[in-house]
């Protein structure tokens, strides 16, 4: 067990977990994840050795370039009314920045900092779309957080908004359809007088209905950017820890997913932590259920232990007011969370599904992309130090029209095909990997790499392809079939995203503070820092261009840091023009192709952000801050249109020592008000496309 570092516990200030968060958020996002045992104990390679492996081969390109980091003034709102309007005044007074870079990235970067507010570049205005707590069901009633019920939570808008996606509504102008995901709840943050050790049964189920999922229609301002949320929409929904799902794929109806509530092993009751997600070419929304190990209590299997879950009371207590969070009164309740859900937002009454058939393990996100012959291919990676990252090769084609049956059909493909894990290997000798970051006498960490199957899942039934498992333990207990078939252990998989511009594919890795230490695997041409606490990303090309190969080409595309530090890489870009950047986390892709990175957890002293990188052309890799979110908060969620930007801004506020008696924040609503998690949109003030 690792030794818990000591914390500072004053409002405003962080404390020392590793990887930049409080210790409150380590405690109600993942269940101190970091100081837990790391879960993954095989002996297989370690990405950072791979990494350390292939750096070898290249000169080291603009090394001794001094680095100076472009910076400018940013626009902040702290809240909305008067506030927020007269700061968008203040920003639409000034024009657009000209400043040169990549088409879509033409904007004046926003400098680090630590303002408690979402700060803009000049030229950009920005409002509060939805936030924890808005009535968007018919009959919810106003937010009242002194008498919050579970009731009225189920028809608000859920807590600690995560993945965005923002869907077309055809025949309804101007107006789009919102989809959030909701990981977790921050029960101090929410109860005045909270008691963490006798939450009361009110609090428990106001947490339940906070967790889950929220469809609401926005409205644009044609004038503007400004986005606002339409209440009461026979399209807007809320689905919660309580709300039921079917189970899917190959393990529906296994014995390991029967309970004694659900003796069929097909019907579960609600989602939780889901953290990012993706949208399907067919119309539905895809969402990864993440550190679900710290809602179950009571365990003492090794399968459990492999997931993290602990062997004694949860934080949230939830144990004592459903016997299915107890895992020695319900041993198999846990073995039901942990997939990617799949939610139709265009049918209110549709049940959403659990796939098995993708693995169960902490997804972090899943996107979606379809092979020449339209079957889809689903990346997906599990958030946890040293573990590994997925692909799922569909074996049915998508139909094209808007049919019940053709829907059917399509809500359906993702429980046929074969599931894949990722092993790496580097082409630079190991003596050339030292666990600095420095380059391999061949100038760059690259490699090789293949998918390995675990197993495939036909109409028939399903076939593992790992010795000494079932098909059913492979789908159930994943984390284990890739230990067995050694694959590459990673820094914190995190999103995954194919370019639809190219074809090639971005992982993120947040973070491992672990890498190199004594007892952990050590730095490999894919993983090359030890004690990597800034984190990378890899791109992946997959073999001749085709989704569903089993073989790709690797590089690390973006090594995060302060770029004064010879350990960093921006694609090969000149380091003293670059934005400092530390521990992506969510990605997305803007009509230009460049890539949006959001961060959490930033380890160089200011407040989290978001980031654009060029991907391809002569400026591949130069990086620019766009945003940064208020005092404790992740940005999350990020969705780049033309004339739009949206983050979710998610726990503002969880600083050590922070309550609802002592906030930490005043966003969004100023001071005297709770804090809560929002929606934002950004745009420019002169109705132009954004970074254009």
């Amino acid at each position: 067990m690792r030794k818990l570092l000591p914390l500072i516990g004053t409002p405003g200030t962080t404390g020392t977990h590793p990887g930049g968060r409080s210790a409150l958020t380590c405690r109600f996002r993942c269940g101190d994840a970091c100081f837990h045992e790391v879960p993954n104990t095989s002996d297989n390679t370690y990405v950072g050795d791979v990494i350390a492996g292939a750096l070898s081969r290249r000169s080291m390109m603009r090394a001794a370039a001094v680095v100076t980091v472009a910076t400018a003034t940013g626009a902040a709102v702290v809240g909305t009314g008067a506030a927020e309007a007269a700061a968008a005044e203040a920003s639409g007074a000034r024009t657009a920045a000209t400043t040169k870079g990549a088409r879509g990235l033409r904007f004046a970067p926003v400098a680090p900092n630590t303002t408690d507010a979402v700060v803009i570049p000049p030229g950009y205005g920005q409002n509060v779309v939805v936030r924890w707590g808005e009535p968007i069901l018919r009959g919810a009633p106003a937010f009242d957080p002194e008498n919050q019920t579970g009731e009225a939570q189920a028809g608000q808008f859920g807590y600690n908004n995560d993945f965005l996606a923002l869907l077309p509504l055809p025949g309804e102008r101007g107006r789009q359809l919102l989809v959030a995901n909701h990981e977790y709840t921050d029960e101090i943050l929410m109860f005045r007088g909270y008691d963490a050790e006798n939450p009361t049964r009110d609090q428990v189920e106001v947490a339940w209905a906070a967790h889950g999922l929220s469809a609401v229609v926005v409205e644009g301002d044609h004038r503007t950017g400004r986005l606002t949320a339409v209440p009461r929409h026979p399209l807007n929904r809320r689905v919660t820890a309580t709300t039921e799902f079917r189970l899917t794929g190959p393990a529906a109806g296994s014995d390991l997913l029967k309970t004694a509530a659900d003796p069929t092993g097909r019907k579960v009751l609600g989602t939780l932590n889901n953290c990012s997600g993706g949208t399907t070419p067919w119309g539905t929304t895809l969402h990864g259920e993440e550190n679900f190990n710290q809602y179950f209590a009571n365990s003492s299997r090794a399968t459990d232990k492999r997931y993290g879950i602990g062997t004694g009371a949860t934080e949230r207590k939830w144990e004592r007011f459903d016997r299915r969070f107890d895992v020695a009164q319900e041993p198999n309740e846990v073995h039901r969370f942990g997939y990617v859900v799949e939610f139709d937002p265009y049918d209110p009454a549709s049940t959403p599904r659990k796939h098995t058939a993708l693995g169960r393990f902490k997804h972090e996100a899943a996107t979606v992309r379809l092979t020449e012959d339209g079957r889809p291919v689903v990346y997906t990676g599990d958030d946890e130090r040293f573990d590994y990252f997925y692909k799922f090769v569909g074996s049915k084609r998508m139909k094209k029209g808007a049919s019940r049956a053709v829907r059917e059909h399509n809500l359906s493909l993702l429980d046929e095909g074969t599931l894949y894990v990722a092993r790496l290997t580097g082409d630079s000798p190991a003596t050339d990997i030292d666990g600095s970051g420095k380059l391999p006498a061949d100038g760059a960490f690259d490699g090789s790499g293949e998918w390995i199957p675990l197993a495939t899942a036909t109409a028939d039934g399903a076939v593992s392809h790992v010795d000494g498992m079932t098909a059913d333990e492979v789908f159930v207990f994943t984390r284990l079939a890739g230990d067995k078939v050694g694959a590459t252990k990673m820094d914190r998989p995190e999103d995954i995203q194919p370019s639809p511009h190219t074809g090639k594919v971005y992982v993120v890795l947040t973070n491992n503070t672990n890498r190199g230490r004594t007892g952990f695997a050590a730095a490999d041409e894919a993983n090359p820092r030890n004690s990597n606490k800034h984190g990378h990303i890899l791109e992946l090309t997959e073999a001749r261009g085709r989704a569903e190969a089993t073989a790709f080409g690797w590089s690390l595309f973006l090594v995060a840091g302060d770029p004064n530090d010879p350990a960093t890489y921006f694609a090969g870009f000149p380091k003293d023009k670059v934005s400092p950047i530390s521990c992506p986390d969510n990605v997305a892709f803007d009509p230009h192709g460049n890539l949006w990175i959001s961060t959490d957890g930033n380890q160089l002293g200011s407040h989290d952000g978001l980031f654009g990188v060029a991907t391809k052309g002569e400026r591949r890799g130069e990086l620019k801050q766009f945003l940064t979110v208020p005092t404790g908060a992740e940005t999350c969620g990020p969705i780049v249109q033309d004339r739009r930007v949206l983050v979710a801004v998610q726990h503002p506020g969880e600083i050590d020592g922070a309550s609802v008696e002592k906030p930490a924040s005043v966003w969004p609503d100023g001071p005297g008000k709770i804090v809560r998690p929002a929606v934002v949109a950004v745009w420019r003030t002169d109705g132009c496309d954004v970074g254009v």
